[in-house]
């Protein structure tokens, strides 16, 4: 069961160097909804499908860059409710399961017999090992980044206390401002019935507040211009808000859909013959390095890197280094 602590005198590796789809579409998954879907990289090249995080995050260009163009066939989405999908901040038929339905279809659209590689973060992290349990066959190796599993103890840790709360007390205090001190033992559920309500005013500062709490916790050392992204009084920050903060909520105060819940973990022989590699920051106060180890120590063939300088974005300096590194090692399969 090896793992490692990154030496903090390695030499990073960067992102690859930032790169256009070569093809872009829109299909239609049900009656509903319709999925944005990208292409990059080596048309030809072997198939790796990015997963997103939130739920509701939506995909971003950046994703592209974690993978070397010339060998890998890059295929990005943003998932029901999410990004450029339609209908924007939709909760109808949108549960992990429509969403392993989605990746498959996608594959099958874009004529894929396996993926090379199912990579993901936090909710995607999440997204890829119930995809890749569902259908093992399909996947040929596995990258995770800040694993979250949707366990009742993870989601408390991070939204109802003790846990992060802890660490930043300032921006928790801007979490809980527009919930009434009453609702305050259930944030999940005051934030959901608020963010699913008819009082539009409410609804978008909620959104805004579920939004930068998450933004504000995300790096070892906050960023203001991350935070601007939900922060903003603009309607493209209203809109990303929106749909991040109601998916999420709704994935959250519903389980996760799971049948029980440590099914992801309980599962996880279904992956023993994948090569995986997981990746996390020591630091990490959104989906805590446990989770990663838990999931690691289930997965006795998986890597576990820890990066130990480092928080929960996919961004910072040591987690870009070992992302790279991950995927650049498994074109070797």
């Amino acid at each position: 069961m090896p793992h490692t602590t990154l030496d903090p005198n390695t030499k990073k590796r960067e992102l690859y160097p930032p790169i256009e789809p070569y093809n872009t579409g829109m299909l239609k998954v049900d009656d509903i909804h319709e999925l944005y879907y990208e292409e990059s990289g080596n048309k030809n090249g072997k198939p790796v499908v990015v997963l997103h995080g939130g739920p509701g995050g939506g995909s971003e260009p950046y994703y592209r860059q974690f993978f070397d163009p010339e060998f890998y066939r890059i295929v990005c989405f943003d998932q029901r409710g999410a990004g450029r999908s339609t209908p924007h901040a939709c909760l109808i038929r949108n549960t992990t399961w429509h969403l392993v339905d989605d990746i498959e279809k996608i594959r099958d659209h874009l004529k894929i017999d396996q993926w090379h590689c199912v990579f993901g973060g936090s909710w995607g992290a999440c997204l890829s090992v119930a995809y890749s349990e569902t259908h093992p066959d399909r996947v040929n190796s596995i990258v995770l980044r800040g694993v979250f599993t949707l366990r009742r103890s993870e989601l408390e840790f991070f939204y109802q206390g003790p846990g992060t709360n802890f660490y930043f007390p300032d921006a928790w205090e801007k979490f809980v401002a527009p919930i009434p001190e009453t609702q305050r033992a259930d944030m999940m559920g005051a934030y959901y019935r608020y963010l699913t309500g008819d009082d539009e005013k409410k609804k978008i500062e909620c959104a805004k507040a579920w939004s930068v709490w998450e933004m504000s916790t995300s790096r070892l050392f906050v960023d203001a211009k991350y935070i601007a992204r939900a922060a903003e009084d603009n309607e493209e920050a209203h809109k990303f808000a929106l749909a991040f903060a109601r998916i999420e909520c709704h994935y959250f105060v519903n389980a996760g859909f799971w049948e029980v819940d440590d099914q992801l973990i309980r599962n996880a022989d279904r992956l023993k013959n994948i090569p995986t590699e997981i990746v996390c920051g020591r630091y990490d106060s959104v989906c805590p390095l446990k989770t990663s180890w838990d999931l690691h120590k289930a997965m006795p063939h998986s890597n576990l890197t820890i990066c130990p300088s480092s928080g929960h974005s996919a961004k910072e300096g040591e987690i870009v280094h070992s992302l790279v590194t991950a995927t650049d090692k498994l074109k070797n399969l």
